[in-house]
Formats: C-alpha cells, sequence, structure tokens
C-alpha cells in the first residue's frame, strides 16, 4: 500500500469524521452526477465493478478502524487542517505530519501517474473523494485549540455532545433522509448560475469559505443550549457547503483527468 507521508505517532484527540456518511454520500453523488463522460470512463477503470463515488467517499473514515499503522498514525492527520483566525492554509501551510491539503496533493499526483498501479490510484481516488469533502466541512479547518470543534461542549436538544459532532450529523439527521433523498433535494434546487459560479478545482478558494463559515458558528459560551434557532440558522449553511462539495469535486475529478 502507497504510503505517501511519514508515520507519526498522533494522540487518540483526532477530529471526528466529517459530515458522517449520509454527508459524505450525498457530496459523492452530486459529483457523480455532474462529472463528465470522459471522467466517468477514467473511474470506472479504476474503482472495481460496481464502487460509485457515493460508496467510496466513506472509505478513509471506514478505514479508521483497521488496526494497521498505516490507518492508526500515517492516514489520521489527512482529515482535516489547522488554520487560527486571521491566517490563511497558505500561510500557516501544512505540519510534518501532513494534512487534508498536502495528502490531497500527494494523491492527486498518485491518481496522475501513469506508472501508477491500480491499487494505489483507487486509494488515491477514494481519499480524494473524501478529502473534497472534509474540506468543506467547516470545523475540519480547525482553529487549533479546540480540535475543531470536539472540545467545544454543547447541548443539542437537551443531550449533550459538541459543535463538531453537530455539524457532522445533527444538522442534518433531523430530516431523516437517505443519503439519495438528501441528494435529490438538494439538486432539485441546484440552479445552473450556481453550479458555474461554485465550478472550482482550487481548494484554497474551498478552505477560504470553509474558514470564513467557521469563525461565525461558535456560540458565545462553552455549554450552550442549541436546537431550532441554530438548526434554522445554520442547517441552510451545511446543506450549502455539501451542495458546493459534489460540484467542486466533479470540477476537480474533471481537472485531473482532463489534463
Amino acid at each position: 500500500m502507497l504510503k505517501i507521508v511519514a508515520a507519526v505517532a498522533v494522540l487518540a484527540t483526532s477530529p471526528a469524521h466529517a459530515w458522517g456518511p449520509t454527508g459524505h454520500r450525498i457530496v459523492g453523488q452530486i459529483a457523480a452526477d455532474n462529472i463528465s463522460g470522459k471522467t466517468q470512463a477514467e473511474i470506472a477503470m479504476i474503482l472495481p465493478k460496481g464502487e460509485t463515488l457515493a460508496e467510496v467517499s466513506t472509505w478513509p473514515d471506514e478505514q479508521r478502524s483497521d488496526p494497521d499503522e498505516y490507518w492508526q498514525k500515517t492516514a489520521t492527520p489527512w482529515h482535516w487542517v489547522t488554520v487560527p483566525p486571521g491566517k490563511t492554509w497558505a500561510e500557516v501551510g501544512a505540519p510534518p505530519e501532513g494534512d487534508a491539503m498536502s495528502a490531497l496533493t500527494a494523491f492527486t499526483k498518485t491518481l496522475r501517474d501513469p506508472a501508477a498501479s491500480q491499487e494505489d490510484r483507487a486509494l488515491a481516488l477514494r481519499f480524494i473523494v473524501h478529502i473534497v469533502g472534509d474540506l468543506h466541512q467547516p470545523l475540519h479547518n480547525g482553529r487549533g485549540d479546540d480540535r475543531g470543534g470536539n472540545n467545544f461542549k454543547v447541548e443539542w436538544f437537551g443531550k449533550a455532545t459538541n459543535l463538531h459532532s453537530v455539524w457532522d450529523r445533527e444538522l442534518l439527521a433531523g430530516n431523516e433522509l437517505s443519503f439519495t433523498e438528501y441528494t435529490d433535494r438538494l439538486e432539485a434546487h441546484l440552479k445552473p448560475e450556481q453550479t458555474i459560479a461554485w465550478w472550482t478545482a482550487d481548494p484554497k478558494v474551498w478552505m477560504a469559505e470553509s474558514i470564513a463559515l467557521r469563525d461565525r458558528i461558535y456560540p458565545e459560551e462553552q455549554g450552550a443550549q442549541l436546537g431550532y434557532s441554530y438548526q434554522w440558522t445554520w442547517r441552510p449553511a451545511a446543506e450549502q457547503r455539501l451542495t458546493q462539495a459534489g460540484v467542486r469535486l466533479a470540477a476537480y475529478l474533471d481537472m485531473v483527468f482532463g489534463e
């Protein structure tokens, strides 16, 4: 298995999975509905028959249960970036162990390498699909002081949790929709001019948007009681980020396979 970043020890306090399975699958499906025919063919030659972008979108999170050192240490930092308030990723850069942006760059190089094995290209593609979703989740663009909101405790409709989990799952779960139902709902409201406006393969744009949103979504204090008001305010933003992630994933894959 290709190991593109040196293994490092990582504390067991890594951020939770971004978006949860439903969110990641929505991103994968929206991308699948917007990629070019050439990109579809390229993907079909890389992934095992029958695997879809929606299916592989959750694979890097699922593999985190594997006890192998690659999944427990090496790949752990590839799900987020850390950018303190007032900074950009370009100013901060990746830490020595790597992050989502450095992993995206390395996996893109592998995907474009005609000498890479099919196994390595499939690994790279699965990670790219997942990382694009992660970078659109505001709390996977962490401030560096609270593990991407995992240490920011809140109550969600009376249940103790944290801000990261609210954005990963709770904002979407209240609709009780499957990922296909949610995708259909979001795509029904996706306007052609939005697809055009959002069509960018530049991760720095995605991260800048996520950071701007991140700096607005924190409650005033720890232990805040969150419910209908927070849901009403921020669920549309979460849904927009998912839709944008799907469009951007399509743009990114078209760029990778088009050059």
